[in-house]
């Protein structure tokens, strides 16, 4: 379950809002993304989210220990946080930008 996000442009997009919070995030994103938030909403463990595949669920190092991703595409992730089988921080995040 998510428990919170760290953006206000990932919460809107996951409450359907639009708005100029959401523009920032391309709309052949959106789409994507909505699915993996509900994913991860839906999540019980870590391990719900290794499939499909595709998700490639990662812990990250460095700046963003201590947190994890799953890809929306090949340039989007959604980045959180994970404890006691809840999301929190959760934010979408273009890694090429």
């Amino acid at each position: 379950m998510i428990e919170s996000f760290a953006d206000g442009a990932t919460e809107a997009l996951f409450h359907g809002r639009g708005g100029s919070r959401v523009r920032r995030i391309p709309e052949e994103v959106r789409q994507r993304a909505v699915r993996r938030l509900d994913m991860l909403n839906a999540a019980e463990s870590l391990e719900d989210l290794r499939s499909p595949p595709g998700n490639r669920l990662e812990r990250l190092r460095g700046d963003l220990s201590g947190l994890y991703s799953i890809r929306v595409n090949d340039q989007w992730r959604i980045v959180f946080g994970w404890e006691s089988g809840s999301a929190f921080a959760v934010r979408i995040v273009d890694y090429h930008g």
